[in-house]
């Protein structure tokens, strides 16, 4: 799915320990980072199209597909995105990229993104965010819509291993369910991909995506109100792509969203649901080339 891509296991100086990544092509790096219930596979029809011109690394975060996946403490600390983008900061430091990287990042993967152009600006040239709203956005315009839409946001985050314990019981049919309800109809994943995806589903990224979701809820949503009070925004252009047929695009305004938090705003909805980069590649990676080009 990576022709042409290394596939590599690099320690790095974090708790995760090591972060597994794909990296190819050549010219000014770009970071993609993957949402949930997937893996770095999720990019294999975008990543190549942008190797074309970029230096394209794609690891999976801790806790995911075969990066390090350390055991959740019981504030979700380890999973905070703070972590998380640190451990990109790490990766690129590992892998002899020192000048500032564009981020992409899809679902959790794009809280990642925010963070890490928030925490280290230095590092980030631009960061374009795929079919997410900021988090604290969300939680703090909850409501009955979003609650049914984005139930999972509500059951991951439950204590005393009740998800873990649910979702361990048949954990590749919840991956593949997750992925039909919130693609738009008709849709279709690649088979590979998907299969990495249930491959990658096991004990242990079960209980630390359930951290993912928890440190959402909980350490997360500190960091973001205490930006809000110190009114730290993102400076660095931000693309938003999102699925027209998706909860974000039916309930949201995504732009007037983004333009709350960040300086310099432009986007687009697609035709998909939530999973533009697998659903519409060739659109996705066109968007992606031209914000890129801007640079």
């Amino acid at each position: 799915m990576f022709a042409g891509f290394r596939d590599l296991r690099v320690p790095v100086p974090t708790t995760a320990g090591h972060l597994a990544a794909w990296v190819g092509g050549s010219g000014p790096p770009v970071v993609l980072l993957h949402g949930y219930p997937q893996t770095r596979a999720m990019w294999h029809r975008v990543a190549p199209a942008l190797a074309a011109a970029h230096t394209v690394v794609v690891p999976d975060l801790r806790g995911y597909g075969d990066s390090g996946a350390p055991a959740p403490d019981p504030e979700a600390t380890l999973y905070a995105k703070r972590e998380m983008a640190a451990d990109v900061v790490a990766l690129l430091q590992a892998l002899g990229i020192p000048e500032p990287v564009a981020l992409v990042g899809h679902d959790r993967g794009a809280r990642v993104a925010h963070r890490m152009a928030l925490d280290h600006p230095a590092r980030v040239t631009r960061v374009a965010l795929l079919d997410i709203l900021p988090t604290r956005t969300l939680f703090r315009g909850t409501d009955q819509a979003f609650a049914t839409a984005y139930w999972h946001w509500f059951f991951l985050i439950q204590p005393g291993g009740l998800p873990e314990r649910m979702i361990g019981a048949d954990p590749g049919w919840f991956v593949r369910e997750i992925l039909h309800r919130w693609a738009a109809e008709g849709a279709a994943l690649d088979p590979v991909a998907v299969a990495e995806y249930v491959r990658a589903f096991d004990a242990a990224t079960i209980a630390a995506s359930c951290a993912d979701y928890r440190a959402a809820a909980g350490i997360d949503l500190a960091h973001d109100e205490a930006d809000a009070r110190a009114g730290r925004r993102v400076t660095q252009p931000l693309l938003a792509l999102w699925g027209a047929r998706g909860a974000m695009g039916r309930m949201y305004d995504l732009l007037a969203a983004w333009r709350e938090v960040a300086d310099d705003v432009r986007g687009r909805a697609l035709d998909c649901g939530h999973f533009p980069a697998e659903e519409r590649p060739e659109e996705t990676a066109a968007a992606l080339r031209d914000f890129l080009a801007e640079a």
